[in-house]
């Protein structure tokens, strides 16, 4: 799958030491930052073409995709430039980890192993409506209809204000991500996502 971006001569040469133009990766279902690598204009070009991230390797004066040796692929959602043209964001899919110790970032334990999974539950939430797997509680709230899933809704939230009331907190967490998961359905459900509460949001803050 070819990407789009800007051809790698609009990057500021004076900038790029080497010739090499810093990417930064992103996890484009959680939000998380992965990791940093560099490309030149051959892993650049080669990256949207192919979809899938490829890098220069500095130490060993080559171009290594991602994933060649481990089956951990970074499959590329978007690239964008930053304001200055030197320093590249790019939000991917990752399949496995992403740093060579194991760990899901390259930044270890700066970046907690939960951050952004509120984003990965919608993300399986909205595969499961496309592909409506037999079993699958998902399936079966999203066969039930719109109605049904609301009102599970509503139930959670009944539950989740009995336990802030009655200040059991381990019990509120529980059922107010009982709530949280319920409310993703019932958002795929009606064509809706986080990112348009995050825009309300945001208009109202602002």
């Amino acid at each position: 799958m070819k990407i789009e971006g800007k051809p790698f001569s609009a990057f500021d040469a004076a900038k790029l030491p080497g010739g090499l133009v810093p990417a930064v990766i992103q996890d484009d279902r959680t939000l998380q930052v992965l990791m940093l690598g560099y490309m030149n204009r051959e892993a650049y070009e080669k990256s949207l073409a192919e979809g899938r991230v490829t890098f220069y390797s500095r130490s060993r004066q080559r171009l290594w995709t991602k994933g060649e040796t481990s089956g951990n692929w970074l499959d590329i959602v978007s690239v964008a430039a930053d304001c200055d043209c030197d320093t590249l964001l790019i939000r991917v899919i990752p399949h496995g980890p992403t740093c060579h110790t194991g760990s899901k970032t390259c930044f270890g334990e700066a970046v907690p192993e939960t951050e952004g999974f509120i984003r990965y539950l919608q993300s399986v939430i909205r595969g499961r409506h496309a592909e409506m797997p037999e079993g699958s509680y998902t399936s079966k709230l999203f066969n039930r209809g719109v109605n049904k899933i609301a009102q599970k809704v509503g139930e959670e939230a009944v539950e989740t204000v009995i336990e802030a009331v009655a200040q059991n907190r381990e019990a509120m967490i529980y059922e107010a991500s009982d709530l949280v998961y319920h409310l993703l359905v019932l958002l795929e459900a009606t064509g809706c996502s986080i990112a348009d509460l995050e825009k309300e949001l945001a208009r109202r803050h602002s």
